[in-house]
């Protein structure tokens, strides 16, 4: 009975942790809408799933998942609303609800070396992390460590890694999720994203048209 009721029990506080993650609500450090003192982007692509077994990347495809972000740009810091939907028929829940709502504020703080540090605000875990990126913004590494991560979790940091080609209108970004333990990071889970970029601009037309 014992070892049905444990890994039940694993995979039970698993969901839970998971779907925790994007659910909690954070309050902003800015109350403000100003609209004219920011450059708003809308990110839209598809993420390939990889789970790692046995020292390689294979595919998991029922993770895999469509998602748009709302990036609101202003002097020193970005806001960003990231919704995703898990696309695959199969997909069992394990990574929390099939459609999820995440929320990151990003402080750029200061140049080093060239490097533009920055603090992390998000929905996930604690939500705080740190990052580093070129004064352009188009080569980006964040972190974001789950402190309050349960002992069962199979992962208790995120790993993002951005690159913004913005002369071709792609965003390419890996996320993935590594158990820190003991000075060395274990490799649990990462997405392969590609997005396409959307500006402000007019129309000469309607778009679509019923018929």
């Amino acid at each position: 009975m014992k070892k049905v009721l444990i890994p039940v029990l694993i995979l039970f506080i698993l969901t839970l942790n998971a779907c925790s993650t994007s659910q909690k609500v954070i309050i902003p450090l800015d109350s403000s809408l100003p609209l004219d003192d920011t450059y708003t982007i809308i990110w839209n692509g598809i993420s390939k799933a990889y789970r790692f077994e046995n020292g390689q990347w294979l595919r998991a495809e029922s993770f895999d998942y469509q998602f748009d972000v709302i990036q609101k740009r202003y002097e020193k810091h970005w806001k960003s609303v990231k919704s995703l939907h898990r696309i695959h028929p199969d997909y069992n829940g394990k990574a929390g609800n099939r459609d999820q709502t995440m929320y990151f504020e990003v402080v750029y703080q200061q140049l080093n070396a060239g490097k533009v540090q920055a603090a992390i605000q998000s929905s996930l875990g604690k939500g705080k992390g740190k990052g580093i990126s070129d004064p352009e913004f188009r080569e980006t590494t964040m972190s974001i460590s789950l402190d309050d991560a349960s002992a069962f979790m199979p992962y208790n940091k995120i790993k993002i890694n951005q690159h913004y080609n913005y002369e071709k209108g792609i965003l390419t970004e890996t996320v993935e999720l590594v158990k820190e333990k003991d000075g060395k990071e274990i490799p649990f889970m990462k997405n392969e994203e590609t997005a396409s970029i959307y500006l402000k601009g007019k129309l000469d037309k309607a778009p679509s048209v019923f018929q």
